[in-house]
């Protein structure tokens, strides 16, 4: 789709936005000439080419329009703006909200966030609702940017992975806490790949089809929210994981009194879950065909984990076990 670039990122024709969008090039002329939503620039042979944030307005304006808001009102709104009544949109219309709390999403990329707002892919989740709290341009932007509604998972679309883009990322998740973080690139080193999903990053490379993206979300949802909430754990997102293998191990070996081997075998328990996550997470990545069975086996697991980890906590509390990283 893309034809050239400008300061700000790629130009599209007015042709290529039409086929991405579903919007006829008609209705993209009637949108820009009569109603503003859009400042294309022009060539000298007066051709129109649009950024990737036209790209997205017009999706936005797609579906708020089907959903009877006049096209008069919002065509002149910022883009942020019409974000926003996207999201209370869905969540004014119950019938349009799938089972569970709805799935806050930082974006980190226009193209990514244009896939992630499709109708299409919303449709792909089934059960599950997106709301994309905050869209950053690139890794720059979002390092600067100030959250002020913490999304539960960062989603960054890059082209290239390297050492300085890793510690970057560590460095956003450090600060905002977010309970997921998946990373789409196109070229990366063997080695930094390992190194990144060693941290507990979740990274896929492209192509990849709004369905396995879809499979790649789903895999980090609790498969029961309602459950989850029932065991001390808020939120629709399973968390990364808390403890390393080395505290497991450590807590395995402590002898108690009171409760006996509980310590040893929730350790265990953590520590098998964890590997089998990976496990999972690893065949998603390489058989799209069984993608679905394989985004559940990872939630089932990572759920189970992650509510172990509550009851690790629990039991470390009851007998004085000191969890954090290192200690003797």
């Amino acid at each position: 789709m893309e034809l050239a670039t400008s300061s700000t990122g790629p130009l599209y024709r007015i042709g290529a936005v039409s086929k991405t969008t579903g919007i006829p090039v008609s209705t993209l002329r009637i949108w820009e000439t009569r109603y503003g939503a859009f400042s294309p620039v022009k060539t000298e042979g007066k051709q129109r080419l649009f950024e990737e944030r036209d790209v997205s307005k017009a999706i936005l304006l797609k579906q708020l329009s089907g959903e009877g808001h006049a096209i008069s009102a919002i065509a002149g709104l910022a883009l942020e703006a019409l974000r926003r009544m996207s999201n209370l949109q869905r969540t004014a219309h119950p019938q349009l909200a799938p089972i569970g709390q709805p799935v806050s999403l930082a974006v980190v990329g226009l193209s990514m966030a244009n896939r992630i707002e499709s109708k299409k892919f919303v449709a792909g989740l089934k059960r599950h609702q997106i709301k994309v709290t905050n869209v950053l341009v690139d890794l720059e932007a979002a390092s600067q940017a100030a959250f002020t509604d913490q999304p539960q998972v960062l989603l960054i679309k890059i082209n290239t992975l390297q050492t300085p883009v890793h510690a970057t990322i560590q460095a956003l998740i450090q600060q905002h806490k977010f309970a997921q973080t998946i990373v789409i690139y196109n070229f990366a080193t063997e080695a930094v790949v390992q190194a990144m999903k060693f941290s507990g990053l979740i990274v896929r490379r492209e192509p990849l089809s709004d369905s396995e993206l879809a499979e790649l979300l789903q895999s980090v949802l609790f498969v029961d929210q309602a459950r989850a909430q029932e065991f001390g754990t808020s939120g629709a997102v399973i968390a990364s994981r808390k403890y390393s293998d080395e505290t497991l191990s450590r807590v395995a070996g402590i002898s108690t009194n009171v409760l006996c081997e509980c310590p040893k075998h929730v350790a265990e328990l953590i520590s098998q879950l964890a590997s089998f996550e990976q496990y999972s997470q690893e065949c998603l990545n390489r058989n799209a065909e069984d993608a679905h069975l394989h985004a559940y086996l990872r939630s089932i697991s990572g759920s189970a984990r992650s509510l172990f980890e509550n009851a690790l906590e629990k039991i470390a509390a009851h007998e004085g076990i000191d969890l954090r990283e290192g200690a003797g």
